[in-house]
């Protein structure tokens, strides 16, 4: 009988944890039930043999209750940030931090703190696939969004891909905004000022000092327009602070959009790809921990203050009874491929 892929349970401190390992042992990735959360996606080395960690994930349970860094979350039913913690939707405004004067910064959603379950489990000598859920977004749970969402979110493993899929359904009787995205930390094991980095966008998202987007048609930029933030082509990090969205993101031969992360001294990669919406990236510079030690490559739904912008409501509008998914992911490319 052929070996399959081995799902096991475990724990990181009192957190729940499942640990998938490939037959051969060259592949291994622990999630957290809590927020359904990515903690290590590690693949075989060709050249060493040995198992290479690719991202960057809380490193303890203390890391995963503080969520600082929002390492590899899951966000839902709101990616970044939404403006002043307030948004008006459907008629009624709607305040997220009710009764806050200030530090009224929120942002992510609340997928990334919810408990989920594994509802199903499928694996085959070449994959796994995990399939987790919750119930934990309601009327009244989370203050400012009185809507009913069921996530789910699978997940998949094979020799050199990990693909993922948030799938939200709107079981109230109001339709909802809803957007989803990853916020993953990706590391090649050097610092990034080292390595190569493509985004095929053309438009980079403006924002003001709060990270919030302009107006309007002011929020776009053309990239050839600000050089320093363009990487259609692929060139060295170096130095670049970048915290910023970028749009009009352009699909590869494959039919997948590709933003990716290289390593110019040993030739591997990391191809994160996602098939719609934007692609929002993070340097690191004000992590708490290890700072520009590895780079967030975040494939989201939409840009930053969805909530509040008129010319995104079509694409937030979730109706009842109907269910929407969001699919990326991340190929690892071994060096001399």
């Amino acid at each position: 009988m052929t070996a399959e892929y081995r799902i096991t349970e475990s724990r990181l401190g009192g957190e729940p944890t499942l640990v998938v390992t490939a037959p051969d042992d060259r592949v291994r990735a622990v999630l957290a039930l809590r927020g359904a959360t990515l903690l290590s996606w590690q693949v075989s080395n060709e050249v060493n043999g040995r198992l290479t960690e690719l991202t960057d994930g809380y490193r303890d349970e203390k890391e995963l209750l503080a969520q600082d860094g929002v390492r590899a979350g899951l966000l839902a039913p709101f990616p970044n940030r939404i403006a002043d913690a307030r948004y008006h939707y459907d008629g009624h405004d709607h305040d997220l931090l009710p009764g806050r004067r200030t530090d009224r910064l929120i942002y992510h959603g609340f997928a990334r703190e919810a408990s989920f379950e594994l509802a199903r489990a499928t694996t085959t000598p070449d994959s796994a696939r995990l399939l987790l859920h919750t119930t934990s977004i309601r009327p009244g749970k989370y203050p400012g969004y009185p809507f009913a969402l069921d996530l789910t979110v699978a997940y998949t493993l094979t020799a050199d891909e990990l693909g993922v899929e948030i799938r939200a359904t709107n079981l109230g009787d109001t339709t909802a905004p809803y957007a989803a995205g990853w916020h993953p930390y990706f590391t090649l094991s050097r610092p990034i000022d080292d390595l190569t980095l493509h985004i095929p966008a053309h438009t980079l998202i403006r924002t003001d000092a709060s990270l919030i987007p302009l107006p309007g048609e002011d929020a776009r930029l053309p990239l050839g327009d600000r050089p320093t933030m363009d990487f259609r082509t692929p060139r060295r990090l170096g130095d670049a602070v970048i915290d910023a969205c970028y749009a009009d993101l352009t699909p590869g031969p494959t039919g997948r959009i590709e933003t990716i992360l290289t390593d110019s001294a040993t030739g591997e990669e990391l191809r994160v790809w996602q098939h719609s919406g934007c692609m929002h990236v993070f340097t690191g510079d004000t992590l708490a921990r290890d700072r520009r030690a590895s780079i967030a490559l975040e494939p989201v739904e939409t840009m930053t203050n969805a909530f509040n912008r008129p010319d995104q409501t079509a694409a937030l509008a979730l109706e009842p009874g109907r269910s929407r998914a969001f699919a990326f992911g991340v190929r690892y490319v071994p060096p001399g491929s």
